[in-house]
């Protein structure tokens, strides 16, 4: 870590309306709520609280609703980004970020509405604009799934 973010303090909470200020994202597919404990330049959790009402229930599946696992993947890169944002100081925000690969995803337990995921997520190293994560799903302390990607920020 060098000198500049190692002075930097833990950001203690991002709210919904900063995190649409970072992130393009925005409904249906905005997959976190609130990122907390930031660590500048090293980790970063997101909340995502699932409701029955989101979009993707209605056909995932209607008799037994399960959160899609790549929007479970989603909802780490997005935690991820809030974190690459937090780290450059903002100079990242708003950019479009594209995922470069995602390996080792493993999903343990489905999620379910009602659900409140915490999502961890550390970054392992980054080259210039590439970026590479580690990145686990917790409901209630209990693994759901885990991944690692990694994703390029783009100066469209």
């Amino acid at each position: 870590m060098n000198e500049q973010h190692a002075k930097r303090a833990v950001v203690e909470a991002v709210d919904i309306l900063r995190i649409m200020e970072m992130i393009p994202h925005r409904y249906p597919f905005l997959m976190i709520d609130r990122v907390i404990d930031i660590r500048p330049d090293e980790s970063a959790i997101g909340i995502k609280n699932v409701s029955i009402n989101e979009a993707f229930f209605q056909g995932h599946f209607p008799r037994q609703p399960v959160m899609p696992g790549v929007l479970i993947i989603e909802s780490m890169a997005q935690t991820a980004a809030v974190l690459v944002v937090e780290t450059l100081e903002g100079a990242a925000a708003g950019k479009l970020v594209y995922f470069m690969t995602i390996d080792e995803a493993r999903f343990r337990k489905p999620v379910v509405p009602g659900d409140t995921i915490h999502v961890h997520v550390a970054k392992l190293r980054n080259r210039r604009n590439v970026w590479k994560f580690r990145g686990e799903a917790r409901v209630d302390g209990t693994l759901m799934a885990e991944a690692e990607f990694s994703a390029m920020i783009m100066d469209e």
